[in-house]
């Protein structure tokens, strides 16, 4: 799975299955459920951390990534197969001038995993945007839930958390006119602040979520931990919430800088980090969370 995770870390999947639009997605997780085999979808593959034993069961890669744009009654929408890079949307809405997701156009990962997640960056978040997700239900029945059936939380929805009940099918965003200057600006700004501040090369993204209050950057790096390698897994020696693969990493030697991390920040400062990043795969053995099934991206 190395090849499908932004981090380039991750051993075997049993199977993988390619859907190339949302009729291919729906079908293939009505034909896996009803034969009840555990399924994991994946899009940009970040935010996730493979297991090096792989994945038991069924990986399927989205590439349902068609986008357009309408000029709806209350402004500009966009609207987004599951499988298409939320960062390239945004960027496609900036350049018509469209404000609403610049916050969304330097963020790694899928239309898909983002309602799924509630991604979010520089004071925005999909929760604030999302029109309606349409949504695949175990039963079989699609439909369109609003922001407020979600349930969205920091970095979590009601769908991660009952991972393997539904599948995201397309979501629209509501955006507003503006114009390009302004929107290019904006996004100008957050891309100058991401170089600055965080770290190129392959990783998950944000290890850790920001505990109430604080910020897990600063609580791994006041335990004296900035910069220190596993293998050839290292905490950013530039942004302390950024595990990067120096080339060659494997999960385990990521796994093993969470738990110091997480033990670290624990006895200094009496904080329990909690992971932003989702494990998945086989980590029998390993001494980390058991992750789920049927999740995005």
């Amino acid at each position: 799975m190395a090849a499908h995770t932004s981090a380039r870390i991750g051993g075997p999947a049993d199977f993988l299955l390619v859907a190339r639009g949302p009729g291919e997605l729906e079908e293939i997780a009505q034909t896996l459920w009803r034969l009840e085999a555990p399924f994991r979808l994946l899009g940009g593959g970040s935010n996730v951390l493979v297991a090096d034993a792989g994945i038991r069961g069924v990986v399927v890669l989205n590439q349902a990534r068609r986008v357009h744009f309408e000029a709806g009654e209350r402004g500009p929408i966009v609207w987004a197969e599951s499988g298409a890079s939320l960062g390239t949307t945004a960027r496609r809405a900036v350049d018509k001038g469209f404000t609403g997701l610049e916050w969304a156009a330097t963020i790694p990962g899928t239309i898909g995993g983002a309602v799924v997640g509630n991604a979010g960056a520089h004071g925005g978040d999909t929760a604030g945007c999302l029109e309606v997700a349409e949504i695949l239900q175990r039963n079989g029945r699609v439909e369109s839930w609003p922001a407020g059936r979600l349930e969205f939380g920091y970095r979590t929805s009601w769908l991660k958390r009952h991972p393997g009940e539904a599948v995201v099918l397309g979501a629209s965003f509501r955006l507003e006119r503006s114009t390009t200057a302004a929107t290019k600006a904006k996004v100008a700004e957050h891309v100058a602040q991401r170089k600055s501040t965080q770290p190129a090369g392959a990783s998950m993204g944000s290890m850790f979520k920001n505990p109430a209050g604080d910020y897990a950057a600063r609580l791994i790096e006041a335990a004296g931990l900035k910069g220190t390698q596993e293998g050839q897994a290292e905490i950013s020696a530039k942004h302390a919430n950024f595990f990067v693969n120096r080339g060659g990493a494997r999960a385990a030697d990521v796994g093993a800088l969470i738990e110091r991390a997480r033990a670290a920040v624990k006895e200094k400062f009496g904080v329990e980090l909690e992971l932003e990043v989702e494990l998945i795969g086989d980590w029998e053995g390993q001494g980390l969370a058991r992750p789920g099934v049927g999740g995005a991206d």
